[in-house]
Order: C-alpha cells, then sequence, then structure tokens
C-alpha cells in the first residue's frame, strides 16, 4: 500500500507496524512523490494525510477516484471536526481515521477495505489443496493447519492471488517487501524455500526457471489429508 504522509516519524512508525502484520507499504511526504510513486506503481491501498506539502491529500484523492482504479482511499489525518470527514467522504475517501489513532485499528481497517476492492477477491482462496484467509492470516493445507511467519504468509498471498501464474521474484520483492527492499537480495529465493517446507511435500510451489515462481495447478487433492500431483 501507499503510505501518504509528511511526518517522517509517523510515516516509519506506521510501515513498521504494518510490516509485522506482513504489510508492505512505501511512503510518500509530499504530494509530488505520491503521485509518482502512483504512476510507477500498482497499489492495492492508500492511507492519505491531506495536510502535506505540493499538491494536496485532498488532490492525491481526486487523482486516485479520476484513474478509476477503484483503489481504497483511507484518510489519515488530524482533522477532526465532521465537516472535515463530511468533505473528506465527498472527495472519495472510503474510510476516515482522526489521529491520534490505535496501530490495531487502522490494520482492521485496512483489511476490511482490502475485502472490499472493487476488484474483490475473495475474503478464501482456495487452490491445489491450499486454503488461504487474508483476514484471519490463516493457511490450510488439505486441512492442516500451517503456521507460517508473517513474511511466508505476505509471499504465499501473492502467489495464491495469482491463480496458477508464474510471479517473478522482483514482483514478490515489490509486493511481500517494500521499496526499500535490496532488488539484488536473495530473500525472495530463501523466503519461498523455507515456505515450501512448511507447506509439506509434494511441494505446490513451483519454480519456472529464469521466469519466476507459481502454485502448482496440478497438485491437487483426491482424499483427506492426501496429494497427488496429476499426470500431463
Amino acid at each position: 500500500m501507499l503510505i501518504v504522509e509528511d511526518e517522517p516519524y509517523l510515516a516509519e512508525a506506521v510501515r513498521d507496524g504494518l510490516r509485522l502484520e506482513a504489510i508492505a507499504a512505501d511512503i510518500a511526504g509530499d504530494g509530488d512523490t505520491a503521485l509518482e510513486l502512483l504512476s510507477v506503481n500498482s497499489y492495492d491501498l492508500a492511507v492519505l494525510d491531506r495536510d502535506i506539502p505540493g499538491p494536496s491529500g485532498d488532490e492525491i484523492a481526486r487523482r486516485i477516484v479520476a484513474s478509476g482504479s477503484g483503489m481504497p482511499i483511507l484518510m489519515l489525518t488530524a482533522a477532526d471536526r465532521i465537516d472535515d470527514k463530511a468533505s473528506g467522504f465527498e472527495l472519495g475517501a472510503d474510510d476516515y481515521l482522526t489521529k491520534p489513532f490505535d496501530l490495531r485499528e487502522l490494520v482492521l481497517r485496512l483489511r476490511a477495505l482490502d475485502r472490499r476492492r472493487a476488484h474483490a477477491r475473495p475474503p478464501v482462496r482456495e487452490i491445489a489443496g491450499l486454503r488461504l484467509d487474508p483476514f484471519r492470516r490463516e493457511v490450510f493445507r488439505d486441512g492442516r493447519h500451517v503456521a507460517l511467519t508473517r513474511k511466508q504468509f505476505a509471499v504465499l498471498e501473492v502467489l495464491v492471488a495469482a491463480e496458477g501464474g508464474v510471479v517473478s521474484a522482483e514482483e514478490l520483492l515489490e509486493r511481500a517487501w517494500d521499496q526499500n527492499a535490496d532488488p539484488f537480495t536473495n530473500a525472495v529465493r530463501i523466503t519461498v524455500s523455507a515456505l515450501r517446507k512448511r507447506l509439506g511435500e509434494p511441494w505446490v510451489i513451483a519454480t519456472v526457471p529464469g521466469v519466476g515462481y507459481q502454485i502448482d495447478p496440478h497438485v491437487v487433492t483426491d482424499r483427506p489429508g492426501g496429494t497427488h500431483t496429476s499426470p500431463e
């Protein structure tokens, strides 16, 4: 997601808190940076402060709405009068949270917005014997609960959302980490390897050499607690 906030300590605290919930976020400290990031990246959600340098949070909201992307907007601001909230919703905000705020409440609101996105992914996804619940942060393999780290869950969520499509290491790094991630790191390879082991055999995550990773659609369940790889 994109956090547009000109108070660096607050922005970094929010980003770090979201990381603990396996939510990757980029930070824009002013309106110009926000517009630049929106032009080159595809975000699931935007958290906007209204009073920022350059184009205001209100202008950013107008641009997002005008783009037709359907990206949900949460305004996170000190403007707490009912008139302020009314004008925020009229601009296209989907939710409004005033400062000071509790990080847990912000996370709950963001997850609720994510479930209602215009391109609405199902609250629970199932593929190749996997069942992933993004709201409860739970994963099951053939009915067996699988305990994952936050980063492993974030990577699996991206792969499952691709519905068998190939996801490059670069895209995983962008979506499951954040803009400060080292593009030359081997974190993706290490995380995918550990994730495979957690999910168990037969391996449900396939490596496509030179391209990326995918949930293997040929791994299917034919009985409770059992899987096999179907013939080509």
